[in-house]
This record gives structure tokens, C-alpha cells and sequence, in this order.
């Protein structure tokens, strides 16, 4: 029976979501992370009630240093061992082009997608260090591979947690510790919607005339790259609706 602990970040929705149902289902011990309380609990209980695994929620704001550090050092005796760190919280935040684009956008992208994941990875690394054991899985995105057009802040966070995920493979190489970047194309979540801040209706004309991923391909392509074997290590995925080529080019049926 599986019994590895494994922390999600940004559980609350979407591919975090998505993710914490697949190794539920799996067997591990979850702790999900998230800033919406009530979310994190409906979840947990959810994950408990279905697949009979121990949860634990933390909410925090990831973005915040203090804050991160602060939960993640004091975690309880029995959960301190992650050997799985799934850094899945990001967003993107407006589609401007850099003239006139809000400065606010700009932070909070870089404050979660880049400046998070190194906050979370920096306390759970070291007990991965000391165990010699341990997988950590960054969630990047096409718009790490490539860039567009008003899109430049988003896409250069992405660019940097392929750089941080290729650094940390290097540099944990001879502690055994897996790293793996997934980088998804369109998946249809709430992502379009914190993009246009709640603007549903521009959101749906994202994934208008095609079908796109959604939070469960993600979580099965997360699995597999658990799954492997100890002497395989998945470095990169990208991943892509049929009808996505690029991060620009899709066929669609309209």
C-alpha cells in the first residue's frame, strides 16, 4: 500500500484540483494548500469521504514569505516527510501588451508563479536532501517554451520555472531527487477567468471551437510521471489539445 505524502500547492481548483483527486485515488497521504479556506475543507472532506486517505489543509497565501515559510517549517511531525511537491499554483493576470499593461498584474503573476514555487520548494527541499529521496513537479506551461503576443510577463514566469526545474534537476542530482516540468497547452479551468478578471463570457471564447485539455489530463500525465520507475526520471512534458500545435496556432470549428 502507498503511504507517500505528497503536497499540492493551489489545490483548491482546476489542475490542482484535479491532481489531488488522481493520487487520492492512489493512496497517498495528501496536504493541500490554497487561499480559499472553505474550498480547501470542501476538498478534504471530499478526498477523505471517497478515498479514505488522511488530509491536510494549510491555508496560506503563497505569495506571501513570512506566511509560507512559517506553515511549511511547522508542519506536524507526522506530515513532515513530502517525498512528492507538486508547485502547481499560478495564474495569469490580464492580456496587455507592456505599454499599457497594470503593473499589479505584473507582481501578482511574479509573485506566485516564479517567487511561490521557490518560497514552497525552499522548505520542503532540504528534508528531500537529508532523506536522499523525493519528487518535486512544477507546473509550467507552453507559455514557457514560447512566447506571444501580450503575453510577455505571463510567459516570462512560465520561461522561469523551466529554467528553476532544470536548475533543480541539476543541482539535486546527486541526492536522488526527481524533477520534472509538465507544461500544459489550453486547459479549460478557471484560468481564463482570473485572466479577464471574472469575465466569463471573453473566458469561454478561449476554448471556443475545439475541445481543450482539461484538469484531469493533467493529473493522469502527473501520475504517470510518478508512477515511473526509481531509475527513470521524466525531465520535461508538454502537453496539448489535438487541435493545438503552439501556443498560437489552433484549428477550431467555428
Amino acid at each position: 500500500m502507498n503511504t507517500k505524502i505528497a503536497l499540492i500547492t493551489g489545490a483548491t481548483a482546476g489542475i490542482g484540483k484535479g491532481i489531488a483527486y488522481k493520487l487520492a485515488a492512489e493512496n497517498y497521504k495528501l496536504i493541500i494548500t490554497g487561499r480559499r479556506a472553505d474550498r480547501l475543507e470542501e476538498l478534504a472532506d471530499s478526498l477523505t469521504n471517497n478515498f479514505g486517505i488522511e488530509v491536510l489543509t494549510l491555508n496560506f497565501d503563497i505569495r506571501n514569505r513570512v506566511e509560507t515559510e512559517t506553515v511549511l517549517k511547522n508542519l506536524p511531525e507526522k506530515w513532515k516527510a513530502v517525498e512528492v511537491l507538486i508547485n502547481n499554483a499560478g495564474l495569469a493576470a490580464g492580456l496587455d501588451p507592456v505599454q499599457t499593461a497594470n503593473v499589479d498584474d505584473w507582481d501578482q503573476m511574479i509573485d506566485t508563479n516564479v517567487k511561490g514555487l521557490l518560497y514552497a520548494s525552499s522548505q520542503l527541499i532540504p528534508q528531500m536532501v537529508a532523506a536522499k529521496k523525493g519528487h518535486i513537479v512544477n507546473i509550467g506551461s507552453i507559455a514557457g517554451k514560447e512566447t506571444y503576443a501580450k503575453g510577455a510577463v505571463y510567459c516570462a514566469s512560465k520561461h522561469a520555472v523551466d529554467a528553476i526545474t532544470k536548475g533543480m534537476r541539476i543541482d539535486l542530482l546527486e541526492f536522488g531527487i526527481k524533477v520534472t516540468a509538465i507544461n500544459p497547452g489550453m486547459v479549460e479551468t478557471e484560468f481564463s477567468e482570473v485572466r479577464f478578471k471574472g469575465d466569463t463570457t471573453t473566458a469561454k471564447k478561449v476554448y471556443k471551437g475545439f475541445t481543450p485539455l482539461d484538469a484531469n489530463d493533467i493529473a493522469e500525465a502527473v501520475w504517470f510521471v510518478l508512477s515511473r520507475p526509481a531509475h527513470v526520471n521524466i525531465n520535461d512534458m508538454i502537453i496539448m489539445p489535438t487541435a493545438q500545435a503552439s501556443a498560437t496556432n489552433t484549428f477550431r470549428n467555428e
